[in-house]
């Protein structure tokens, strides 16, 4: 016989990055920080910005507090409120579940209050008008009325599966219009290190696009290559 699961496990000791790596990571983009990780490190594309950042500035940058939900479920992410430091991104596996909400307006608000940076999750949320007044950015798969349970069992500060991606406790999360992209925490100083000549190559770039580039130089000497053939 099985017996029942306890309704909340919460991990004793969280990994947490220094001040200055989550600095490094302020205004980043995220595409600059897929490259840093050489392609690697993006959610899935359904985890997108509430409401496409029509109504709240969704950028953000900081360490993940990890929440497992499960389908249908909220009470590790309520759990996790004690938890947050300054900050800190609460990121909530609601294990791809669509068909109620994993969060409102009044779980976002208490994130705020905690010093949360913003709040990332597989699943929809509700109260849409009510989370613009609160203003937490926040990453989901879109909107709906329907309420969750609370009733467990879940997990905080443990690694989640989230996105196509795993997600422990103090990665870094970064995150804007884009999407959401996850640093692991072994890998945040080789990370940082990439991302100074990422950078200067993008404002390179940008800036020959903008007096009017019209073409790489790599592609006009392929295409002038024997490795082309031109046929009818």
């Amino acid at each position: 016989m099985i017996e029942a699961p306890p309704l909340l496990t919460v991990k004793a000791s969280m990994k947490r990055p220094t001040e200055a790596q989550t600095a490094s990571f302020q205004g980043v983009p995220t595409g600059f920080v897929v490259d840093a990780l050489y392609g690697g490190g993006a959610l899935s594309q359904n985890i997108g910005p509430l409401g496409d950042g029509r109504d709240v500035h969704c950028v953000a940058a900081g360490p993940a507090l990890t929440a497992d939900c499960g389908a249908a479920d909220v009470l590790a992410v309520f759990a996790a409120l004690k938890f947050i430091q300054p900050g800190d991104i609460v990121v909530s596996s609601f294990a791809n579940h669509s068909g109620c909400a994993a969060g409102g307006d009044g779980l976002v608000g208490m994130m705020k209050n905690c010093g949360a940076a913003g709040f990332v999750t597989d699943g929809p949320m509700r109260d849409y008008s009510g989370m613009v007044r609160v203003g937490l950015p926040v990453w989901c798969t879109g909107i709906t009325p329907a309420s969750p349970h609370m009733s467990g069992p879940g997990s905080v500060g443990y690694p989640i599966q989230i996105g196509a991606q795993e997600v422990e406790t103090g990665d870094m999360i970064v995150a804007d219009q884009d999407g959401v992209v996850v640093v692991p925490f072994e890998r945040l100083d080789e990370v940082i290190s990439n991302l100074e000549s990422i950078r200067v190559s993008e404002q390179t770039q940008d800036a020959r696009v903008a007096a009017g580039m019209r073409m790489p130089e790599w592609v006009e000497e392929l295409l002038e290559s024997d490795r082309v053939v031109v046929r009818d």
